[in-house]
């Protein structure tokens, strides 16, 4: 069974803080879907993680292509399942559901914390997986370094 972790961007935008747990989950042996809502930016994010670090190398792509199934790293649309992947990251507040934290072995919501709509998403994001029954984790990296500072146990 999994667990949602709940990461405060306050420090870095997105396309920082993303490369580093993409590798860390591919450390793992993850396989991982990164979902979005807006095409557009996903097209933004996936430049970025092609002409990022130039000593770090991100193996991913787009979905919709012939060879998803092989992406270690998938960028996908609100709406498309995550097909088995070990994590889920959720981007720009896109829908994360109980069931995908109990079949994968970690979901992300990264939010950034100077925008009160995506703050109000996650908070509601929070109390719905929560009341589902979820384990939950919120990360800040208000103090300058990653600090966990609450966290939700699932019921036993």
């Amino acid at each position: 069974m999994g667990a949602a972790y709940f990461y405060h961007l306050t420090r870095r935008p997105l396309d920082q803080v993303l490369p580093q747990l993409l590798d860390r989950s591919l450390a793992q042996g993850w396989r991982v879907l990164v979902r979005g809502r807006n095409p557009r930016a996903m097209e933004q994010l996936d430049l970025r993680l092609w002409t990022g670090d130039p000593t770090s190398f991100l193996p991913h792509g787009m979905a919709g292509g012939a060879q998803d199934a092989d992406q270690p790293v998938l960028l996908a649309l609100d709406g498309q399942g995550a097909d088995g992947r070990h994590c889920v990251i959720s981007v720009e507040g896109a829908e994360v559901t109980p069931e995908e934290v109990t079949a994968s072995a970690r979901v992300c919501v990264l939010f950034d914390g100077m925008d009160g709509a995506a703050l109000d998403r996650a908070r509601g994001q929070w109390r719905a997986l929560t009341k589902a029954g979820v384990a939950a984790q919120y990360w800040s990296e208000e103090s300058g370094k990653w600090e966990k500072k609450a966290e939700t146990p699932a019921p036993d």
